[in-house]
């Protein structure tokens, strides 16, 4: 502890209730069976918590960060306890039924925390987050806590290479943005030559205008489609226009 440090009163600070008096050994007893010091019990306990995991590359660093926090409350006479949560990044659950969590999850992260703070009579949190709902549901638990606390973002993930240049998620969704009309088709065109010709007749006759979306080249749409509905085009493109493939 730096000499210029005093040891700190904890009569008011919450960690009083799992730390200081007789009564308290029980207590006491679970973090000496962690190896703690009789010193590192009497300093004040500074939650760390991290959404760390392997879900994201935006949650990969931030144990190695947790670290480095944890060093900082040290050298400032507190005793770091360090813990985790969940993270839903929209990266990955977006598009797909799992785009469901990701919402959730930030209530989700907002709770473990403050349950675990809470629990523990922790008396300050440093909070490390890097993900979309993470970052606000980590600053959520700070908030509704009312202890001192430090919120620290864990960066923006580093681009990738690819052919000596620079590669993001951004490329990967430019590109693909470009590929879709291609792939629609590809979609539609397979769906239609897999029904019956007595099925292709009976859709092309029924399907209504309003379930047809535009698609760039009619020499591409099955030919019983254009004559059932070559009426009917966009008032924008003038283009004839099908439904897409479920």
């Amino acid at each position: 502890m730096p000499d210029s440090i005093k040891p700190i009163d904890k009569s008011n600070l919450p960690s009083r209730h799992v730390s200081v008096g007789p009564e308290k050994a029980p207590h006491r007893s679970y973090y000496y069976a962690m190896g703690m010091t009789e010193e590192e019990i009497n300093q004040p306990l500074v939650g760390v918590v991290s959404t760390w995991n392997e879900a994201a590359p935006c949650n990969i660093a931030l144990a190695r960060q947790a670290q480095a926090a944890k060093r900082g409350v040290r050298e400032h006479a507190g005793t770091p306890r360090e813990f985790t949560t969940i993270t839903v990044t929209d990266g990955i659950a977006m598009g797909h039924a799992g785009m469901k969590s990701s919402l959730v999850s930030r209530e989700v992260i907002a709770d473990s925390i403050e349950l675990t703070v809470r629990g523990h009579c922790y008396d300050a949190v440093v909070g490390l987050a890097g993900c979309d709902k993470s970052l606000p549901g980590v600053m959520m638990a700070m908030a509704r806590l009312n202890v001192p606390s430090v919120f620290m973002y864990g960066g923006s993930i580093l681009p990738g290479r690819f052919k000596d240049k620079d590669v993001t998620v951004q490329d990967v969704l430019k590109l693909l943005a470009r590929m879709l009309p291609a792939i629609c088709l590809m979609k539609i065109c397979t769906s239609w030559n897999a029904l019956p010709a007595q099925a292709q007749g009976h859709v092309a006759a029924s399907l209504p205008p309003t379930q047809w979306r535009v698609f760039p080249r009619r020499l591409a749409l099955p030919f019983q489609v254009q004559q059932a509905h070559q009426h009917h085009t966009s008032r924008v493109t003038n283009m004839p226009i099908i439904q897409a493939a479920s």
